[in-house]
């Protein structure tokens, strides 16, 4: 794959909170080389309070965001995608759109922090774990030598980020 800058889309079913993260670490830390997105297959409308401020935690971009439809990312109009991952189990089984351009996919799902019920000091230590493991991840895909991997060498690699510590059951089995 050439040398040059790489739009990536995060998927998620409500669009809140590790679809956001992945985005959000992505434009820092991939920011010269890649273009990061996120989208839900069904948006909540809101992004998650604890998500936006793990993110300020960590000195990361937390302004901005919004939970939006996957579908402003299938229009012919919409950035062409080099890479689609979904990040949470049940985005993955859903029938996604037809992306333009036919890019990458691979599955990376990481807990729901979202989902987790109990008192806020506990869903903050959920949010920070989510974002470990999304960082973790994210530093290996940018770290990927793109221009000497062929594409079935890369498609491995994006499958073995996804069985990566914190994946989730589907995740395993993919």
């Amino acid at each position: 794959m050439a040398d040059r800058v790489f739009n990536v889309l995060f998927l998620c079913t409500g669009n809140t909170a590790r679809s956001i993260l992945a985005e959000s670490i992505l434009r820092k830390d991939g920011a010269d080389r890649f273009r990061a997105f996120s989208a839900g297959s069904h948006p909540k409308g809101k992004v998650n309070t604890f998500a936006l401020e793990v993110l300020e935690a960590f000195d990361y971009p937390s302004d901005g965001f919004r939970s939006k439809s996957w579908d402003e990312f299938a229009t012919p109009d919409a950035p062409k995608m080099d890479f689609v991952f979904t990040v949470c189990d049940d985005a993955a089984g859903e029938a996604c759109p037809v992306w333009p351009g036919q890019p990458m996919t691979a599955h990376w799902g990481i807990e729901d922090p979202a989902a987790f019920v109990g008192p806020d000091f506990e869903k903050e230590r959920a949010f920070n774990k989510a974002f470990r493991f999304m960082r973790n991840r994210i530093a290996c895909f940018i770290a990927l030598p793109f221009a000497s991997l062929d594409k079935m060498a890369l498609t491995n690699r994006l499958r073995d980020i996804g069985h990566m510590d914190g994946a989730t059951r589907a995740s395993e089995k993919a």
